[in-house]
């Protein structure tokens, strides 16, 4: 049985995520073992490089393949060196209009920078993968060419890409085959493809690709344009075994993770369902007043993403009706109320003590110590931030990573010593936990918020 190997996509096109949300979806993707996590390219802002420096040291288990654009070998390895598991992966068309147009060199040119910047890259990096973007509008004989060139310097994979989409499954099928037959140097590396969806076949395309001797498949979890992971999944997972191909893609993990990265690709809008006060929710922001009744604040709080008991909502519905009989209460508002009141319980881990270091030219560290049943148990971990670190040195104490949905800090009093509430809100199973936190130091009152959510989501489960 052959093993396709993933490679993911998400980051590489999906521009509307906010730096957070990138940084969770690469974590996300790492904890369900993806084969190969693909990051945006470095187009040249500072932010970029950030971020693909971030996951390349926060990820454990996926391979972190970096596209090189425009020669740029060192910058694209100076972000991604810092992964278990580096890739570079240089990225240049080989169609005639591509390259005339966009490149602007000839023919013979290309081949002579595809040469130069896969034997620069190679002298960085062991592992090192060409893609070769428009294959299937090049001409045949330039494309083997190419391949080989790109083979001869170093490339141990090879992704040809559909970039125009004006192929049916069964001829991309066969042009993949005829390229296996035509191009000797594929017989040592893998070839990858990369399909478009312009007919809606992109799935289809990449089955038929597979089957013709492709190993290699990108998809995308979010963002358009590419096969969907879990659909190819579900199509490998039902005709595999017919063709001799497997993936190592657990199913139900990337469904929960394919639902967590598309609510961020959606802008995390909430189900338009209308409130009973005929406040239509379409997004988080809205606002609730003393005419609200419970109804209304309990689809209020679902709309937010909460599972609220009969119980429960009954305390947010008595906190929330104090609070309206003076003002009107927003999401963030009531965020704070449900992170107040809902599901209070025992405290299974408590905080001891806690040490951050961070500063303009220092990488963030944090040192948390929690107590759990009399015992005392500590994490220590590196960030981006302060508040960074002492999550994540938190979620190495625990053992476990929930994903972080909205974090906030709000000044509750004035002042030079002015203390801060920080809101948490976490993700475990689909189900949100909120948590409060109040001190006159911002991280503290960031770690008491995660930990008191954090309570909540193991009282739950035990």
């Amino acid at each position: 049985m052959r093993k396709i190997v993933i490679n993911e996509a998400t980051l590489s096109n999906e521009t509307k995520l906010n730096f957070r949300e990138k940084l969770e979806t690469a974590r996300l993707l790492d904890l369900i073992n993806t084969d190969i996590i693909e990051t945006l390219s470095l187009s040249g802002e500072k932010s970029d490089e950030i971020l693909v420096k971030t996951i390349a040291a926060q990820t454990n288990n996926s391979v972190i393949s970096c596209p090189v654009t425009d020669g740029n070998v060192e910058r694209a390895w100076n972000a991604v060196s810092a992964a278990k598991k580096p890739r570079l992966n240089v990225k240049l068309p080989v169609s005639v209009v591509n390259m005339e147009y966009y490149a602007h060199v000839k023919a013979p040119k290309m081949l002579e920078r595809i040469r130069a910047e896969i034997t620069a890259a190679k002298a960085k990096c062991a592992d090192v993968e060409f893609t070769a973007l428009d294959a299937t509008r090049a001409e045949d004989e330039f494309l083997t060419g190419a391949i080989t060139t790109a083979v001869e310097a170093g490339a141990c994979t090879v992704t040809v890409s559909d970039d125009e989409g004006a192929m049916l499954p069964g001829e991309f099928g066969q042009f993949i085959a005829n390229l296996k037959v035509n191009c000797a140097a594929l017989d040592n590396v893998t070839l990858g493809v990369s399909t478009s969806d312009n007919m809606s076949m992109a799935e289809a395309c990449a089955f038929e690709a597979v089957k013709a001797g492709a190993d290699q498949v990108t998809v995308r979890c979010g963002g358009k344009n590419m096969p969907a992971y879990s659909i190819f999944a579900d199509i490998v997972n039902l005709k595999g075994d017919a063709v001799g191909i497997k993936t190592d893609v657990d199913r139900t993990a990337l469904k929960r993770t394919s639902d967590r990265i598309n609510r961020f690709a959606a802008g995390a809008e909430m189900d338009s369902a209308n409130l009973s006060d005929a406040s239509a929710v379409s997004s988080k922001q809205f606002t609730l007043d003393a005419g609200s009744d419970i109804q209304t604040v309990g689809k209020a709080a679902e709309a937010l993403g909460y599972e609220l008991s009969k119980e429960d909502l009954a305390k947010v519905y008595e906190r929330f009706s104090g609070i309206a009989k003076r003002k009107s209460v927003d999401n963030r508002e009531l965020d704070a109320i449900v992170a107040t009141v809902a599901l209070q319980v025992p405290p299974t881990f408590t905080l001891v003590s806690y040490v951050v270091n961070s500063g303009n030219i220092i990488t963030a560290t944090a040192h948390v110590v929690l107590e759990k049943n009399g015992e005392k148990q500590q994490g220590i971990a590196v960030g981006n931030g302060p508040i960074d670190a002492a999550f994540m040195a938190i979620e190495q104490l625990i053992g476990h990573h929930y994903e972080l949905d909205d974090f906030s800090v709000q000044s509750v009093t004035g002042g030079q010593e002015a203390v801060g509430e920080a809101l948490v809100r976490l993700r475990d199973d689909g189900k949100l936990y909120s948590g409060r936190g109040i001190s006159t130091d911002i991280v503290g009152s960031a770690i008491r918020a995660y930990i008191n959510a954090l309570n909540k989501i193991v009282y739950r489960e035990n």
